[in-house]
C-alpha cells in the first residue's frame, strides 16, 4: 500500500467537504481507487465498525451514460451506516436520499459465473430500502475514480419494515413512490436497476469473485438507487413507498 492511498483514505473520512482526488492526483484510476476506499474500510474497521455489506452505485443506465460508464460500482457498509427507522438524517455536507431495493443473504455467494437466478436463489429476503447518500466533493462534481475511492458517496440507510421472500414478487415491476413534503416527485421500479436488480446482485458477486471475495451469509446489498437522489434539506421529510415492501419515512435534520 503506498502512502498516497493510505493518506487518501483518511483525507475522506474526515467528514468534510473537499476538491476532488483528481485534481491533484489526475492518473488516479478505478484500480488504485478501490484500494483506497478498501483502505478506509480498514480504519473503519480498526475504529470498532463491523463490515455488514456491499452497496452498488451508478447502477442505473441514465446514471452510468452522464459518468460515460456501463458498469456500476461497489462500495462496503458497515454498521455505523445504519439509520434506524424514525431518527433523523444526521447533519452531513449534502445529504440525498434514494429509494432502492435491498437483499439480505441466506448463503455465500461468489463469482465467477454468478446469473440473476444463482443471486436470487441465494437471497433470504427483500426489503425496500432508502438511502442516505454524501459526497465529500464540493458541488458533487467527481469522476469514476473519486466516486469509487469516496465509497460511492455512502453515509446511512434504512430498511423498511416488510421482508419478503424474493420468489413472491416480481421484483422488476416491484414500484417506488419518492415523495417529498408531501408531494410525489419521482418514481420507478425494480427494472431500472440493471432491468433486474437480482442482476445488479450477480454483477456484486461476480466482481468480489474476481478479487477472491464473496457475498456473505447475513450481508446486506444494497442493489442502487431506482430513481434520481434528492436532496434532504434540514426541517424536510422525505418518504419512499414500495407496492409491497412498506414505506420508509425520513426527517432532513
Amino acid at each position: 500500500m503506498s502512502l498516497e492511498v493510505r493518506e487518501a483514505a483518511e483525507a475522506l473520512l474526515t467528514g468534510e467537504e473537499r476538491d476532488p482526488l483528481t485534481d491533484a492526483w489526475p492518473a488516479l484510476d478505478v484500480e488504485t481507487a478501490y484500494a483506497i476506499q478498501d483502505e478506509a474500510l480498514r480504519i473503519r474497521q480498526e475504529r470498532g465498525e463491523t463490515l455488514i455489506g456491499v452497496k452498488l452505485g451508478l447502477t442505473s443506465r441514465a446514471k452510468q451514460q452522464r459518468m460515460g460508464i456501463d458498469s456500476p460500482l461497489l462500495a462496503w457498509l458497515t454498521d455505523a451506516m445504519v439509520l434506524p427507522a424514525g431518527v433523523p438524517v444526521p447533519t452531513l455536507i449534502h445529504p440525498r436520499a434514494e429509494p432502492e431495493l435491498v437483499f439480505v443473504m441466506g448463503q455465500r455467494l461468489s463469482g465467477p459465473g454468478v446469473t440473476s437466478a444463482t443471486a436470487l436463489a441465494a437471497v433470504e429476503r427483500v426489503h425496500g430500502g432508502v438511502e442516505i447518500i454524501d459526497s465529500r466533493y464540493r458541488d458533487y462534481r467527481f469522476s469514476l475514480p473519486d466516486a469509487v475511492a469516496d465509497n460511492g458517496s455512502s453515509a446511512y440507510f434504512t430498511l423498511g419494515p416488510v421482508g419478503a421472500e424474493p420468489s413472491s414478487l416480481d421484483l422488476s415491476l416491484e414500484a417506488a413512490l419518492l415523495e417529498v413534503d408531501g408531494a410525489i416527485v419521482d418514481t420507478a421500479t425494480g427494472a431500472a436497476v440493471q432491468g433486474h436488480p437480482a442482476e445488479a446482485l450477480a454483477l456484486a458477486a461476480n466482481a468480489l469473485g474476481a478479487r477472491g471475495l464473496a457475498l456473505e451469509p447475513g450481508w446486506i446489498v444494497l442493489t442502487g438507487g431506482m430513481t434520481d437522489a434528492v436532496d434532504v434539506r434540514p426541517g424536510s421529510r422525505v418518504a419512499a413507498h414500495f407496492s409491497h415492501l412498506g414505506s420508509i419515512t425520513l426527517a432532513g435534520s
